[in-house]
């Protein structure tokens, strides 16, 4: 497979004075630069051409390639590319990960979207679309395990890493040449041929001054492909690209801008601030700058984890409390179990239902304090489950929990448990030789005052601890 290098549109672009390109090569680390006497496109500015120490193809050449530092890595058809590099006869053959009986897709190889099965499609409908295909079921704790092999090879370039999922993560390689004695560039394309030498899979790569361009540079040629966009034409590049492709934009708020008349980013681009503020609130802002290129989020080399959940498709469509009951109590089992394996606790409780006609239903319950016990988050679950028992039949169920805190803010003590079980010896069974247990300490009952502070002290202290991060700050 070659390695694809986006030439970036040149529809409805200015022109630009270009006096030179650098150029790199993937296969043998050649670099050099190409100087111009002549008017490009501005969005032509990214290309590709013929190396001329070893004569490949593959040669990425932009001008400005020593100053693009934000990278964006996207592992292509992730865990479908890991069966196939497991089973080499499904090579050629439509992959489709996840589906089942009744639920969907979780990805698919390219072979099998050429037939139009996308993530998340029912899987009766990639079925239909795609009869040949090779449904094979997730194996997560191997694609975990890859992924967290290919996060190992990005640390070693940098440690600004900001995953958005276990196959992508953004990368801050502003300090390559100091560190490694290359540019970000360099760094990029080393990591694209060892990933795939040494995993056995492919990676896209996008490279340009901030993270909504570089995430939008790593789609443009998939699978394999290595994209730049650079702050000369980046407003020549968004002009004609539909609203869509910016961050944020769902179907429908898609469906409300093609309803204002929306339908690219290059007319976003002629609205001020304030209309579009006064227009789509707070996200008008972000449209603002994002459809301008301008983007001054930095990569954060840790997110957060916002929820953690579990959920399940039926065979058939359940209506019933008892049946409801028991699946509930298995997912809550599985969530309390990864909250103690990953030491966090809930105070939110989530009650996720879908009915067989596919209507979504989420529920949610605060809980008085954060908590990881398997029986306080089953205990909401089942109250919040009881409420929607309403003969409607269900074919999906899921527990999850959210609202995160550290497992040491959890769970407080109850300060009414008695101080001595009910198994407790007494002096008159006591063994023989053994000395008769201590007179429990009789303390005075907390008050109203103290039994609030108590229970709210590590709440409090944590909160304290929380500083606000403005996602879009402008």
């Amino acid at each position: 497979m070659d390695l694809h290098i986006s030439p970036l549109g040149t529809k409805g672009t200015k022109e630009v004075q270009i006096d030179m390109l650098y150029a790199l090569c993937p296969d043998c680390h050649h670099k050099w630069r190409l100087h111009l006497d002549k008017t490009l496109p501005k969005s032509g500015a990214g290309s590709y051409m013929p190396c001329p120490a070893c004569g490949g193809k593959r040669a990425i050449a932009h001008a400005e390639l020593p100053e693009l530092c934000i990278g964006h890595l996207d592992c292509d058809a992730f865990y479908a590319s890991i069966e196939k590099r497991d089973r080499p006869e499904l090579i050629d053959a439509p992959v489709i990960i996840g589906g089942g009986h009744r639920g969907v897709v979780s990805t698919c190889c390219y072979v099998a979207r050429k037939y139009g099965v996308r993530s998340a499609m029912p899987a009766f409908k990639a079925r239909e679309l795609c009869p040949d295909g090779v449904f094979l079921k997730p194996d997560m704790a191997k694609y975990q395990r890859e992924g967290y092999r290919i996060r190992d090879m990005m640390r070693a370039l940098t440690p600004d890493i900001e995953p958005l999922s276990i196959d992508e993560a953004f990368m801050d390689l502003s300090g390559a040449q100091e560190t490694h004695g290359k540019s970000a560039a360099e760094c990029l394309v080393e990591l694209q041929s060892t990933i795939r030498k040494e995993v056995g899979i492919t990676v896209s790569i996008g490279l340009s001054y901030n993270k909504f361009l570089a995430k939008i540079a790593s789609d443009l040629n998939k699978p394999f492909g290595f994209s730049m966009i650079g702050a000369a034409e980046a407003v020549d590049f968004l002009a004609d690209k539909p609203v869509r492709m910016m961050w944020g934009v769902g179907p429908a708020m898609e469906r409300k801008l093609h309803d204002d008349g929306i339908t690219s980013i290059g007319q976003l681009q002629e609205l001020d601030i304030h209309a579009l503020q006064g227009r789509y609130g707070s996200i008008g802002k972000r449209f603002y700058y994002f459809s301008r290129g301008q983007d001054n989020r930095r990569v954060e080399q840790s997110s957060e984890r916002k929820s953690l959940s579990s959920e399940t498709t039926f065979n058939d469509d359940i209506a019933g409390l008892d049946e409801l009951t028991a699946i509930a109590t298995r997912l809550t089992a599985r969530v309390a179990s990864d909250l103690a394996r990953k030491e966090i606790a809930g105070h939110t409780v989530v009650l996720k239902l879908k009915s067989s006609d596919f209507k979504l239903r989420t529920r949610n319950m605060r809980l008085t304090y954060p908590s990881l016990r398997e029986d306080v988050i089953l205990e909401a679950a089942l109250t919040l489950l009881k409420k929607e028992i309403d003969g409607t039949k269900y074919r999906l169920l899921g527990v999850g929990v959210t609202d995160l805190f550290a497992a040491d803010q959890a769970d407080p003590v109850d300060l009414f448990a008695d101080t001595a079980s009910e198994n407790d010896l007494t002096d008159d069974d006591a063994n023989p030789g053994t000395p008769a247990p201590r007179e429990p300490i009789e303390l005075p009952r907390p008050t109203a005052e103290q039994l609030r502070e108590s229970l709210t002290r590590r709440y409090r202290q944590h909160k304290k601890k929380i500083v606000r991060q403005q996602r879009f700050r402008f």
